[in-house]
């Protein structure tokens, strides 16, 4: 019986007489190696890649239309979770920031502090992930079980604050769900004091490890400007040794008050811009999260009312917006229009997975079928932000 999963080319002459024939794999949709219901299409020629093909719209979130359909702003945030799920702090800030530019509300201190703390707790928590997942791909299990006991800490203090450890319906529009608890600073403090020299142990585990620098240096290069052509965002350009953070060249709440480095890939291991360059970048990320995230927690007001500022009936006036803010996988744009309702006429997300993703057959042709799971982890997409 032909196996459907394979699929021969027609002979391609290779000169001197002898003829190579192509042949088509379907890798994927698996889980966790393609890292969601991804389906790529890879032409190979021997072991090597001549062609990849993402294949995507297994997942169809329809948040657009969602969003659409809701007779009410407020409701759009739980939607707006559920897009990138292991980011969900950062989304929501992104969406309260472009509804209270819409509306004209300004919030308070407090409101702008708490929310700096969450949406830099949640990069270091969605970088764990990220950097535990994609050792675990090359096949390095023990830095996987570290990130994840430090990813617990963090969500043990969303779960304080919000009652939800994924999902956290946590940051509305003109303030928040409610208040932290008493204990969010000391924890957060400790956490802060526990986690910085568990980044060294992470880089003495995976960082330097032989086989796993073997595995990524000088595997899916991507050249600065290809990154920029495509529109890449987040560590996926930044890897490529562009300096650009939206945090710091377009600030938005109140990131101007805080000192932190950007770091970029220099191709130390390899070539620039490979997938060691792009893990690089969010293991150091994490460092200037928590420089961030002690800088907010002394300036942090010890007063203030975090719900003063939500409308009682959001009615935004007619009008559009464009707000676009720094996730941990890029930049993330919500344009609303509004027609004076009090639901959203249109809503466009703009995901960074999805603008990254497209980059796959750039980077991919020439590597060899194993060098596959390395790229797409290197990439860092989730799938619920795809198929948004």
């Amino acid at each position: 019986m032909k196996n459907p999963e394979i699929t021969l080319e027609p002979p391609v002459d290779a000169g001197d007489g002898l003829v190579a024939q192509q042949m088509v794999v379907n890798m994927g949709p698996q889980h966790p190696s393609t890292h969601g219901v991804l389906r790529v299409e890879l032409t190979l020629d021997g072991e090597v890649v001549v062609k990849a093909v993402p294949h995507i719209g297994y997942l169809h979130r329809c948040f657009e239309k969602h969003c659409e359909q809701m007779n009410d702003y407020t409701k759009v945030v739980p939607y707006v979770d559920r897009m990138d799920y292991v980011a969900a702090m950062n989304n929501e800030l992104g969406f309260a920031i472009a509804m209270e530019r819409l509306m004209g509300i300004e919030v308070n201190d407090r409101v702008e502090y708490i929310r700096v703390i969450m949406a830099e707790l949640q990069r270091i928590a969605s970088h764990l992930l990220a950097v535990g997942t994609f050792g675990l791909d090359i096949g390095a299990f023990t830095p996987f079980l570290y990130c994840f006991i430090e990813r617990e800490k963090i969500l043990d203090i969303f779960e304080k604050a919000s009652g939800a450890r994924l999902l956290y319906n946590y940051i509305w529009i003109g303030g928040l769900m409610n208040d932290v608890p008493d204990d969010f600073r000391s924890d957060t403090a400790d956490f802060v004091k526990s986690f910085r020299p568990k980044i060294t142990e992470l880089n003495d585990l995976l960082t330097e490890n032989k086989i796993f620098v073997e595995r990524t240096a000088n595997v899916g290069v991507l050249p600065a400007k290809v990154a920029l052509n495509y529109a890449a965002s987040g560590p996926m350009l930044r890897g490529s040794g562009v300096k650009w953070d939206l945090r710091r060249d377009d600030p938005y709440s109140i990131y101007d008050r805080f000192e932190f480095d950007i770091p970029v890939g220099t191709g130390e291991k390899g070539t620039l811009g490979d997938c060691w360059d792009r893990y690089i970048v969010r293991v150091r990320e994490m460092e200037e999260s928590l420089r961030i995230i002690e800088q907010a927690l002394d300036g942090m007001p010890d007063e203030g009312d975090v719900q003063e500022a939500i409308p009682k009936k959001i009615r935004p006036p007619a009008g559009e917006i464009y707000c676009r803010t720094e996730t941990p996988r890029g930049e993330l744009g919500f344009y609303i229009i509004s027609d004076k309702s009090t639901s959203p006429y249109r809503v466009k997300a703009r995901a960074p997975s999805f603008v990254n993703l497209a980059l796959l057959p750039a980077i991919s042709i020439g590597s060899m079928v194993a060098d596959m799971v390395a790229i797409i982890g290197s990439i860092d997409i989730v799938l619920g932000e795809v198929d948004r």
